[in-house]
């Protein structure tokens, strides 16, 4: 008993402060909802399952043969279970019921759907149905079949085993002897599961629209043709069944029923599965593409419709392959724009930099925002510096340190995007401590981040000294600054009762026990800003990609919320571990969840100080989210409320685009015919600098042709690899969405979400993956990476490759990063390589870049212009238009051959010249001067050249540095 009350404590507690949670967030109404609408269908299911089964339990018990000649092994059983009879009557039931009724908890959303169902205006092309009958009405038309079957069957599977433990059924030899009224129950019972398969075989034939038929979703030629018209017999044929067996149940002859039952799987076989097969093997087979065709376009016009890939503008652009001076004057607005600092690179600068401390922390991947700076928006890379409780070290750890001193995070760190240090370092925006910089005064403090601790307990009486660690400042951080937590951000635990919940809730006696919790304390926890989304709207997929803003002086997840189905009628279903993932995101990281509808119906925001979640109806027009509106009238906000600030950071979702681009490489084919022969499908490049996963999606400021500039995110396009794996790596189209949501109170720009495909008509512009090899055999630019690797002292990284749409082509830009090989790395920019056509250029800045590329003048300038470039930086030599050929030689450099004395009095000196450059070399890199080690280099090589002409004399033979190559010196 005693167990039995722990047992029950210990789980109210845990209910308990869930109710203390959602109260404290603002949505209690959604658990109280959740709750209720899961209470009502455990009642439905435990109701549902066990009185039927207790009923026809008692029938059968109580129809029972007054006196039936059993043999002995069922008057064994009979004996064993009297004694517990009345008791197993009730407690089979009961369980049954109890799994009927935890199994339907699951289903609340589906009833509540069913129960707001709201219209989407739009029909089926073969039942003339809305769409809203498949994604609201026929999942909870189908769940109510199969629980009424379940239900029924079960019914009859106890019955008959009651009917033969008591008599009711006996079999003598061949004999099988049922009594009247078992076979008045039995054939009653199995008349309605008849009726009950009737109506699920009618209701598969709606199912059949959303169902994967062999290549495409929906209906094809077969199941329009066979399977849907032989589901509409077999419903027929079980309703006479049906009819037959309840005529058996009144005269009590089984010949009719029974024959018809077999008659049923007959058909079931033939009309079910033989027909089908046919029809596909026979008529559909040789035919396909002719009778296909029709229903292929209706999964095309479906797709597009669901994935929003209808709203696509198309713009046919002849992209320019060859350069000229000042190709880039009408592009000024974007090569400022150029972002040149990687965020999935950058991470440890931003820790060499800006951690400050052990118990700091950045992301591995950065985000990239915009703010107005000095009247410009501007591209910024950054990340909140959240607190990392692991890097307290061994010694520090306690629960007192981990939950009451150590409790957030500290600040928003971000860069300008597009600009760099004389060093490589980034050029910070905001950063330090106390947070200071371009963006003005926010509240810093970062309570709810990604990586905050599982709960930590804040708040004091006023008065009291601080115990929670908020920054470091002074010289070499030598102060400490201590902070109290001020806002409402978690249950209170001013009382016994609330801290003995918690106390049972994360099992630790020191949230009871403790000193430093008081009647002001507040435990915070379930911190993560998605997961907090998450909690407040359960309807919702949430975003991959939480971001960190400041807006309207507070700092700010923004948390993008989706709508999601996969029951639109003839819409092509995917996964979204397939749509999402690539060389950013691992498919171990994303949901499992298949879908063929999305849309992005819900921004939400967490307040980074107090967690406060904020969501809008940001897609009012969404028939799903209006569903599930009337279900929680009071938890979204409209549009209208949001501030100005807060739509300046709003972007277009990363998941959204990601979702639509992988959709659209194969549905921006509108023609069913050619969609069929996939003689124009494309494909997602491969992530140039590596893997095999695709290249993910960035966001750049950029003016695509006819369009403001705007802040977008983009990806490319090349053709789909064929039957022998191989693909042209060229570009064939450019998905652009337009982010930029305007900075107006309430009101979000016209031009937000709008996605603009760039189809590329000429066959001969190097995709991504052509212009990496590009870069990578290029002589010049491997020479001068080596010189960057410092002899193995570094390590080259290359940024990510983009794309830009510049001087009416296709501008690449890619930033290489160095990095120390030592313990103690992080990379730093270096050089930039660009490409537009087949001419590359590779210097310090882009600025440099960009006019080396286009004849000593772009037009534009880039946003690293003016850097002035740290002189112990590698020096650079210009990339020839051929990228084969070698540099010509200098006016320094000896002929080949040349020198004075005889052959072997040349190779001598030569040799002797070769030694010293090695030696000056290797000191030259022992010093980082790598200017010295350049000159070492190219001495060396000249040396080397003459030692071979030499001892080719030498040898009685001639051999011409431009007969074989020449050597390159090792480290």
């Amino acid at each position: 008993m005693v167990v039995a009350l722990l047992v029950v404590f210990f789980w109210f507690a845990g209910r308990y402060a869930d109710v203390l949670w959602y109260d404290q967030l603002g949505f209690l109404q959604v658990l109280l909802t959740e709750w209720g609408a899961g209470a009502i269908m455990f009642a439905i299911g435990l109701v549902g399952m066990a009185v039927p089964l207790y009923v026809n339990l008692q029938i059968a018990y109580r129809a029972r043969p007054v006196y039936a000649k059993l043999n002995e092994q069922l008057d064994r059983y009979q004996q064993v279970i009297e004694p517990i009879r009345r008791g197993a009557m009730v407690f089979v039931p009961a369980i049954f019921g109890l799994f009927a009724g935890v199994a339907l908890i699951a289903s609340w959303q589906t009833v509540l759907m069913w129960m707001n169902a709201t219209p989407f205006g739009e029909t089926d092309p073969v039942f003339n149905l809305d769409v809203s009958f498949y994604i609201f009405q026929l999942p909870f038309f189908r769940g109510v079949v199969a629980f009424v079957s379940a239900v029924v069957l079960l019914s009859l599977i106890l019955t008959a085993a009651t009917l033969y433990l008591y008599g009711g059924i006996r079999v003598t030899g061949r004999e099988v002897v049922i009594s009247k009224s078992a076979r008045t129950h039995i054939a009653i019972l199995a008349g309605l599961y008849m009726l009950v398969q009737a109506v699920s075989f009618w209701l598969d034939r709606y199912a059949a629209l959303n169902t994967l038929s062999g290549r495409w979703t929906g209906v094809l030629y077969t199941e329009a043709n066979a399977t849907i018209p032989g589901q509409g017999i077999l419903a027929g044929a079980a309703i006479v069944v049906a009819v037959l067996f309840f005529i058996a149940a009144a005269i009590g002859r089984w010949r009719l029923p029974l024959v018809g039952t077999a008659l049923l799987v007959i058909v079931g076989l033939v009309v079910g599965m033989v027909y089908p097969w046919i029809v596909q093997q026979f008529q559909v087979g040789p035919s396909e593409q002719a009778l296909e065709t029709p229903y292929i376009q209706n999964n095309i016009d479906a797709t597009r419709s669901a994935y929003g890939l209808d709203q696509i503008d198309e713009v046919n652009y002849a992209a320019e392959t060859t350069v000229s001076q000042g190709q880039l004057r009408d592009d000024a607005d974007t090569t400022a724009n150029i972002r040149i600092l990687d965020p999935s690179l950058v991470s440890p600068t931003f820790a060499q930099f800006e951690q400050e401390r052990a118990y700091y922390q950045f992301p591995d991947r950065l985000d990239v925002d915009r703010y107005e700076i000095d009247g410009q928006v501007q591209d910024a890379v950054g990340s909140v510096r959240d607190i990392n409780i692991a890097g307290l070290g061994a010694d520090a750890q306690s629960w007192v340190n981990n939950t009451i001193v150590y409790t957030h995070g500290y600040g928003l760190v971000t860069a300008f995007g597009n600009q760099r240090g004389p060093d490589g370092q980034p050029l910070f925006i905001e950063g330090g401590m106390p947070s200071e910089g371009a963006l003005g005064e926010f509240e810093p403090r970062v309570y709810f981040g990604e990586s905050s601790p599982e709960y930590s307990i804040v708040g004091a009486p006023e008065g009291s000294e601080p115990a929670e660690f908020d920054h470091v400042s002074g010289a070499d951080g030598a102060t400490q600054t201590y902070n109290t937590f001020t806002g409402e951000g978690g249950p209170d635990l001013g009382n016994f009762f609330n801290r003995l919940v918690y106390a049972i809730k994360f099992q630790s006696e020191q949230i009871l026990l403790s000193e430093y919790v008081n009647d002001e304390s507040q435990i915070l926890y379930d911190r993560d800003p998605a997961e907090r989304v998450q909690a407040a709207a359960p309807y919702l997929t949430i975003d991959s990609d939480p971001y960190p803003s400041v807006v309207d002086g507070r700092l700010t997840w923004i948390v993008d919320g989706y709508t999601t189905s996969n029951k639109y009628p003839y819409s092509e279903l995917a996964g979204l571990q397939n749509l999402l993932e690539d060389a950013d995101t691992p498919a171990s990281s994303l949901p499992p969840e298949v879908i063929n509808y999305m849309r992005n119906s819900v921004k939400a925001t967490v307040d980074a100080y107090d967690g406060t979640v904020t969501l809008y109806a940001f897609d009012e027009t969404d028939p799903i989210l209006q569903t599930w509106q009337k279900v929680f009238p009071s938890t979204l906000k409209n549009v209208s409320e949001m501030s100005g600030d807060l739509l300046s950071h709003i972007r277009y979702p990363t998941d959204m685009f990601k979702v639509q681009r992988e959709m659209f490489a194969r549905y921006h084919v509108t023609d069913a015919s050619t969609f069929y022969n996939q003689t124009n499908a494309w494909q997602l490049p491969q992530n140039p600098t590596g893997g095999e996963a695709s290249q993910p999606p960035y966001y750049l400021t950029m003016q695509l042709p006819g369009q403001e500039s705007a802040f977008s995110i983009y990806s490319t396009y090349i053709p789909l690899t064929n039957a022998n794996a191989q693909s042209r790596n060229v570009l064939r189209g450019y998905l652009a969405a337009n982010s930029n949501a305007g900075s107006t109170d309430g009101t979000v720009a016209d031009t937000y979400g709008k996605i603009t495909l760039l189809r590329v008509e000429n066959d001969n512009v190097n995709g991504p993956g052509q212009v990496q090899n590009i870069f990578n055999s290029n002589e010049t630019v491997a020479n001068q990476l080596n010189l960057l690797e410092r002899g193995g002292q570094t390590q080259v990284l290359r940024g990510n490759l983009l794309t830009v749409p510049v001087g009416e082509g296709f501008l690449y830009v890619q930033p290489v990063y160095v990095e120390s090989t030592g313990e103690t790395s992080y990379p730093l920019l270096r050089r930039v390589l660009v490409a537009f056509g087949d001419k590359i250029a590779f210097q310090p800045t882009l600025d440099e870049a960009l006019d080396e590329l286009f004849g000593g003048d772009a037009g534009a300038d880039a946003g690293d212009g003016g850097v002035e470039v740290s002189e112990d930086d590698v020096p650079v030599e210009s990339v020839p238009d051929d990228p084969n050929a070698t540099p010509a030689p200098t006016a320094t450099t000896p002929p080949a051959g040349g020198g004075t004395g005889t052959p072997q009095e040349q190779l001598s000196t030569a040799l002797a010249d070769a030694e010293q450059a090695l030696e000056d070399r290797t000191a030259a890199y022992a010093n980082n001067d790598l200017v010295a080690a350049a000159e070492a280099d190219k001495r060396l090589t000249e040396a080397l050249n003459r030692a071979r002409d030499a001892d080719s004399q030498v040898s009685g033979t001639s051999t011409t540095p431009s007969d074989s190559p020449q050597p390159t010196p090792t480290t």
